[in-house]
């Protein structure tokens, strides 16, 4: 178990040696600004403390330090009631925010200081009071560049956690939906989240979810992808098990589909579970689109999953092993493509395949146009330099951008890097035995997807375990109406099962 980083410290009666000890603690700290002074004839002492650029500025002069110096002289309580009771005077009628607490101890004190608030010491008292004002930049509401969606809301997650919880309540105006937060992270103390709909949700899931996030012992959370990486069911597996997002609608369908989704401050992605294979290769778009439009291509999107998968594999397999399962028209074609080119069909294979992924790794690095740029230009120039040289047979290149092109349509990119790597196994399978060995690796790779969960459903749903899951294929490869939709997925095993019901039933 991790130390604490320090002892509790306990708040002192005198002002002057609470700030003593606040500046030991925060020693070359020069973003913390103290603020000391006086309020009324009696002169009571006060000071202030926070962090500049994290705090309003102007929220706290307007609304603390004006109030307190200024207004307070126009209140004529009795000197008695001042002096016995001025803690709860000025907490209750000097300071016009909306939103006040106390802590007890200075570590308290000191991390709601470090998360952007500004801390408010009374001497004589030994309690300190929180004052919300936080106040850093926000980046403006933008659409999602990971998720673009043709019809559907523009708006997408931003890093500041307050901001992505109002999204979602947006959404849902349901006194039900709940949001539990926490902090993660020995130093850095980040925000989370946790989302869900009390009477949806299962309760044995929300429970299992904050488990898992309260087990969560590290320094530092910067990104999502650190707390995705420690509550997922098995990190051996290429496939991802907990679902991200930077669309607030896709949250909250997925909260109203009985699943939970987690929120942390500084990152814009959301993680939702539990999740399926069948979840990570829908998209948002799917529900504001008619059913037969959306099942098309759902369908497409499925086919363009295998030919991502499978494809150079394929082509390996036969180039190498079974020529004669080709039209002769074909095969002597493919032969004559590949005569003077020095490897074989798999080396053939991994050197443009690698080279795709060099292109596609360099174009996210890059800004948008000149990463367009690279990746179009690089693929054409090197594809055609390639074939010229006799490296590459004309037909590899094409089997790699029909790969790419098809891996592009899967809307996860987690799920699609999950392919992309299973895709190189599955490659060197094809080239040791054919398509027995494509075969084999898709038995393996079968075989492991179904002993997936991901915090207690199967990975397969709903493919498997049709007596408890099967309304749910009606959501599956094919969408169907809408209006026969009427029960929630099952596989999360929700309280209310109902999603569409009568007038007498409302």
């Amino acid at each position: 178990m991790l130390r604490e980083r320090e002892n509790s410290i306990s708040i002192s009666k005198d002002i002057n040696t609470n700030l003593k000890k606040i500046k030991e603690v925060l020693k070359d700290c020069d973003d913390i600004v103290y603020r000391e002074f006086t309020v009324g004839e009696r002169r009571f002492k006060f000071a202030i403390v926070y962090v500049d650029g994290l705090t309003d500025k102007i929220l706290v002069s307007d609304y603390v330090l004006e109030s307190l110096m200024h207004q307070a002289r126009g209140l004529e309580p009795n000197p008695n009631s001042v002096k016995n009771n001025l803690y709860e005077l000025v907490k209750n009628r000097n300071i016009a925010i909306t939103e006040l607490k106390e802590v007890e101890t200075l570590n308290e004190a000191i991390d709601n200081v470090l998360a952007g608030e500004t801390i408010l010491l009374v001497n004589r008292y030994q309690k300190i009071i929180i004052v919300s004002s936080r106040g850093w930049p926000v980046r403006g509401l933008n659409e999602p560049q990971t998720e673009t969606v043709i019809r559907g809301p523009r708006d997408g997650f931003v890093e500041t956690l307050k901001v992505n919880t109002t999204l979602v309540r947006r959404r849902i105006r349901d006194s039900k939906l709940k949001i539990k937060n926490m902090q993660i992270g020995r130093r850095s103390k980040t925000d989370v989240a946790v989302l869900y709909i009390e009477d949806v949700a299962n309760k044995e899931l929300v429970d299992e979810v904050i488990k898992r996030l309260k087990a969560i012992r590290v320094d530092v959370v910067l990104e999502s992808g650190t707390i995705e990486q420690f509550i997922e069911d098995n990190w051996m597996s290429p496939f991802p098990q907990v679902e991200n997002t930077e669309r607030p609608d896709a949250v909250a369908a997925a909260l109203y589909e009985g699943r939970v989704a987690i929120l942390i401050d500084n990152t814009p992605f959301a993680l939702v579970v539990p999740v399926t294979i069948s979840t990570l290769l829908q998209s948002s778009e799917d529900y504001y689109e008619r059913w037969i439009i959306a099942s098309l291509i759902r369908v497409l999107r499925y086919i363009a999953s295998l030919i991502a998968l499978l494809l150079p594999s394929i082509y390996i397999a036969v180039t190498a092993y079974h020529p004669g399962m080709l039209p002769t028209q074909l095969a002597l074609y493919v032969a004559a493509t590949r005569e003077g080119v020095p490897f074989p069909a798999i080396i053939e294979a991994f050197i443009m395949e690698v080279t795709i992924e060099l292109l596609r790794e360099a174009g996210m690095r890059l800004s948008g146009p000149i990463g367009t740029t690279i990746g179009i230009v690089g693929g054409l120039v090197i594809g055609q330099a390639a074939v010229e040289a006799g490296i590459v047979s004309p037909m590899m290149v094409i089997i790699v951008a029909l790969t790419t092109i098809a891996s592009f349509t899967i809307p996860s990119y987690n799920i699609a890097a999950g392919f992309r790597f299973v895709r190189f196994g599955i490659m060197i399978f094809s080239a040791l035995l054919g398509l027995y060995g494509i075969m084999l690796a898709l038995l393996i790779i079968g075989i492991h997807l179904v002993r997936l969960e991901s915090f207690g459903v199967p990975y397969m749903s709903p493919y498997v375990s049709f007596s408890e899951t099967y309304s749910d294929l009606k959501d599956s490869v094919v969408k169907m109406p809408i209006q026969t939709m009427k029960k929630r997925p099952r596989f999360t095993n929700v309280y209310d099962k109902d999603r569409i019901f009568s007038d007498s039933e409302e």
